[in-house]
């Protein structure tokens, strides 16, 4: 929670500022836990900090979120359940869609495929 990528997750995607392990001040709630972090924002870091393999429901997070996970899958291999079009944004990206097997490189590709599913 304290450590910075997790500060700068929350900074961005809450617009909240982590103060100490169990207190962040958000502008809208006022002081907060971190219980009352948006899902979103709770499962990027997962994402960052979980060493285990495993699958991350990326459905909880908004387009807010697509950055933050492009830049984790660039630190380490992410595998994400997404049930909508997540807005990618227009930076060359490279991901394996598991229901096919197909590589996207970008928004387009991954678009074309993607949207049979969900």
């Amino acid at each position: 929670m304290t450590d910075e990528l997790s500060r700068e997750m929350i900074r961005d995607v809450d617009r909240s500022e982590v103060i100490g392990a169990h207190l962040i001040e958000s502008p809208v709630l006022g002081p907060i836990s971190p219980k009352e972090l948006s899902g979103g924002v709770k499962t990027l870091i997962l994402m960052a900090l979980d060493d285990k393999e495993q699958i991350f429901n990326a459905s909880a997070c908004g387009d807010n979120c697509a950055k933050w996970i492009l830049k984790i899958s660039r630190m380490k291999n992410l595998t994400i359940n997404l049930r909508h079009i997540m807005d990618f944004g227009e930076e060359p990206m490279e991901a394996k869609i598991l229901n096919t097997g197909d590589m996207v490189h970008n928004m387009q590709e991954f678009i074309g495929i993607a949207g049979k599913f969900v």
